[in-house]
């Protein structure tokens, strides 16, 4: 409620974090906005090391973590498409298609909840959602410890990962490797470069734009290290979309408050990221900051606001570009349980 308000207070003064800070937004003031990147987002619950990050990194790409053997992570978070897959919504086991649009993976771990609806609170719990949804990886608890078991190289790499526990190989512990490797996939961009001082970085157009996503309100919602990601927010606050019938939160709360309300996603790399919105119904990202502007804080942008706007967005982009080879996956024993497709 207190975000909402927020919100409303922010219309209502017209500028909101704008009209404080002027019109012109240099370094200092967009560190305050935005704050500094950090180079992993850790977690003391799950720290992040060098053997739990390598093994997650392996399970990242294991297709043998789904029931058919033929889907991993990286099938929906491809870290060669800035960790999405440019689908509307997602194939899953059986060519099923997913209800919602797969967000990047990128930078996901300083988000402040995960998924869309937010039903997973951090990195750690989310990656034991998509391996057990019946229509994206369609495993169980003990499909999955029971594949890992049965190739050597893996108990090995469990063992190197969570030293002291006797039976390291879990479900749990699964995730939590997966989690650790997500973690260090922070992308920082020439935005993160003018933040730190170099102005020279940006373009003229893209400081522009710069100044016009925080004049015109973006900012009550797209703040913080991820330009995002860190409240729930009611799509449509101000004119609701005609194609919009996901009921969002809703589905998990069932409180009537929570109608189409939705995480903020994260703006980093959307640039790169399309088709956008919870269906991933828009493919245009100049569309998207219009639909935006217009839902959420009643605008009616120019074509040279929004121009100027897809310009600062594309300085979110990771630069240099992030580099993730696959891993070479060990091979399956005689008592690996076979695929079903």
């Amino acid at each position: 409620m207190r975000r909402l308000l927020l919100c409303a207070l922010v219309l209502t003064n017209g500028c909101g974090i704008g009209s404080a800070i002027g019109q012109t937004v240099d370094p200092d003031q967009a560190k305050q906005i935005f704050g500094v990147l950090p180079r992993i987002a850790e977690n003391p619950q799950n720290p992040v090391t060098p053997e739990k990050v390598a093994l997650g990194k392996s399970l990242y790409f294991e297709r043998r973590l789904s029931k058919s053997s033929s889907i991993s992570c990286s099938s929906c978070h491809d870290l060669g498409m800035a960790g999405a897959d440019g689908l509307s919504t997602s194939l899953g086991y059986r060519w099923q298609l997913g209800p919602r649009n797969a967000p990047s993976v990128l930078n996901a771990a300083l988000e402040f909840t995960q998924f869309w609806d937010g039903r997973a609170k951090d990195v750690e719990e989310q990656a034991k959602g998509p391996i057990v949804n019946p229509k994206e990886m369609a495993a169980t608890k003990e499909l999955v410890v029971q594949r890992l078991k049965s190739i050597p190289e893996y108990v090995d790499a469990f063992h190197k990962a969570f030293p002291g526990e006797k039976d390291p190989v879990s479900f749990d512990n699964t995730a939590n490797a997966i989690a650790a490797f997500e973690r260090t996939l922070l992308t920082p961009s020439r935005f993160d470069r003018f933040i730190a001082g170099n102005t020279a970085i940006l373009t003229e157009e893209e400081k522009q734009g710069l100044n016009t996503f925080v004049s015109v309100g973006c900012t009550t919602c797209h703040n913080g290290v991820d330009v995002g990601g860190g409240s729930f927010q009611k799509f449509g606050a101000i004119h609701k979309v005609d194609w919009l019938k996901d009921l969002g939160r809703y589905e998990v709360t069932k409180n009537e408050a929570d109608k189409y309300v939705f995480k903020v996603p994260s703006l980093r790399n959307v640039a790169l990221t399309a088709p956008y919105f919870n269906d991933g119904s828009v493919w245009s990202l100049e569309e998207a900051v219009k639909t935006m502007a217009y839902a959420q804080l009643g605008r009616t942008l120019t074509d040279a606001e929004a121009k100027r706007i897809v310009a600062f967005l594309h300085t979110l982009s990771a630069d240099p570009a992030l580099v993730v080879p696959p891993p070479v996956l060990p091979p399956s024993s005689l008592s690996t349980p076979k695929p079903m497709p």
